[in-house]
């Protein structure tokens, strides 16, 4: 796995890190690549603390050994979308599309925790509070499982100076707000 980054250059697990800043806050990033076994030991080598709902996702199907890929990754508020009263799951990745993105590879959410060492500090400590976390970045990848008790996806928080990989549960019918930022993937050029 090869995270880039222009700011500070790292190594973890044998793996050479750069997470390239591009112009209007669009990051490059690797994803693939790894065994599900290498990127948990990535994660726990960097302290980065996960909930039961993201060891769920980890040992799916889809963290089985893949080819590398380089993605763009860019955020987004959900108001940025022109949805400025919030929206369900499938509206906000409606709207992406809409505005030119595209949902990332289901694999994305840990390449992205180990790539983003510099997130903010979460305003609050709350870790589960039945809506969406102050602090988050939820990472827009189809959900892989139509159930709705099955975590639909990541998301990324900093809380108390500790990095979380964490997963997230939802149905159709709830609404993030206007403020929540969701991580997309720009369009291949």
């Amino acid at each position: 796995m090869r995270v880039e980054e222009t700011a500070e250059a790292g190594e973890y697990g044998g793996f050479v890190e750069r997470f390239e800043q591009q112009e209007a806050g669009a990051r490059r990033l690797q994803v693939g690549g790894s065994t599900r076994t290498e990127l948990r030991d990535a994660l726990h080598s960097r302290g980065v603390l996960l909930n039961a709902h993201a060891e769920t996702l980890l040992d799916h199907a889809v963290f089985q050994l893949r080819g590398e890929e380089e993605i763009g990754i860019v955020e987004r508020a959900v108001g940025d979308l022109e949805l400025s009263a919030g929206a369900t799951l499938p509206e906000v990745f409606a709207a992406a599309r809409e505005h030119g993105l595209a949902l990332c590879p289901p694999d994305t959410g840990p390449y992205l925790r180990l790539a983003m060492t510099s997130q903010a500090n979460a305003p609050d400590s709350v870790l589960s509070a039945g809506r969406s976390p102050a602090g988050a970045l939820k990472v827009a990848a189809e959900p892989l499982s139509d159930d709705a008790q099955f975590p639909k996806g990541f998301y990324l928080r900093v809380v108390d100076g500790r990095q979380w990989l964490r997963g997230f549960r939802c149905d159709d019918e709830y609404r993030f707000s206007a403020e929540d930022r969701f991580a997309f993937q720009l369009p291949v050029t």
